[in-house]
C-alpha cells in the first residue's frame, strides 16, 4: 500500500480508535459504536475506507451478525528531520524472509523456528518482544547520529547547498566510488548534479582528485 494513503486514512483518531480495539478482538458495529461513542453509520463509514484499503474484513456468524477484524500485518516507517521527510511504503511482515547476511550490523540469536511446544512458543515470543524493544531504540539511536553527522558536514560544506545530497555525495565516495558516474549510480541521480556537489566539495577541500579518480581529502570537523 501506498505510504501516503495509509498516512491519510489513518490520520482520522477514529479510524486509529477502531483499530487498536480490532487488534484486540473481532467487533461488530454496535460494540465498535460504543467503544467510540458515535453513531452505527459513523463507524460503518469508517470500516468501509479501513475494508477498502485492505486492512479489515468481515465475517457473519450463525446469528448473521457481521464481525469485523484486522485482515493485514503491515508496517510504516515516518522520518522527520531537518535534512529531509519521508514515509516508507508498508510492507507485510514476513516470517520466512531469511535474516541471514541481511543485517550485517546486528546479530541475532533467535530460537529454532520449528518450535512447537507451549512453553518454546511462550519463550520465543518474549525473545522476540525484547528484541523488537531493541531495535526500536536503535532506530532512534541511528536517527539522532544521521541528523548529528549531517549538522557538522553541513558547517564543512555550507548551509546554501543541499546538505542532505552533498553528504550522501562525500558517502559514497568515502565507500569507493571515485567517479561522477559511479556516485550518480549509487545515489540514483543525474551526473550532472552529481558532478555539481562533487567540485563544491572540492572548493572546500572535503575531496581530491587523484590519478585513480575522486578521494575524500579528510580535514577536521568542529
Amino acid at each position: 500500500m501506498d505510504s501516503a494513503v495509509l498516512l491519510d486514512l489513518l490520520g482520522n483518531e477514529n479510524r486509529r480508535r477502531i483499530l487498536r480495539l480490532l487488534s484486540h478482538k473481532p467487533c461488530y458495529v454496535t460494540e465498535i459504536s460504543e467503544y467510540l461513542g458515535v453513531s452505527p453509520k459513523a463507524v460503518i463509514d469508517h470500516l468501509r475506507k479501513l475494508e477498502d484499503a485492505g486492512l479489515v474484513k468481515s465475517r457473519t456468524d450463525d446469528q448473521r451478525r457481521k464481525y469485523f477484524h484486522i485482515s493485514r500485518n503491515l508496517r510504516l516507517e515516518v522520518n522527520v528531520s531537518p535534512y529531509g521527510f519521508g514515509a516508507k511504503s508498508a510492507y507485510p511482515a514476513s516470517p520466512n524472509l531469511d535474516m541471514s547476511g541481511r543485517c550485517p550490523h546486528l546479530s541475532f540469536d533467535m530460537p529454532a523456528e520449528d518450535a512447537q511446544d507451549v512453553s518454546e512458543l511462550a519463550q520465543e515470543l518474549g525473545h522476540l518482544a525484547d528484541l523488537e524493544n531493541e531495535l526500536s531504540l536503535a532506530q532512534r539511536w541511528v536517527h539522532g547520529r544521521i541528523t548529528d553527522v549531517l549538522d557538522r558536514l553541513n558547517e564543512r560544506i555550507g548551509a546554501d547547498a543541499d546538505s542532505r545530497f552533498y553528504a550522501e555525495t562525500l558517502a559514497a565516495i568515502a565507500r569507493g566510488e571515485d567517479t561522477i558516474e559511479g556516485v550518480a549510480r549509487e545515489l540514483n541521480a543525474a551526473p550532472a548534479d552529481v558532478e555539481e556537489a562533487v567540485h563544491r566539495l572540492a572548493e572546500r577541500g572535503l575531496v581530491a582528485k587523484e590519478e585513480g579518480g575522486w578521494v575524500v581529502a579528510g580535514g577536521t570537523l568542529a
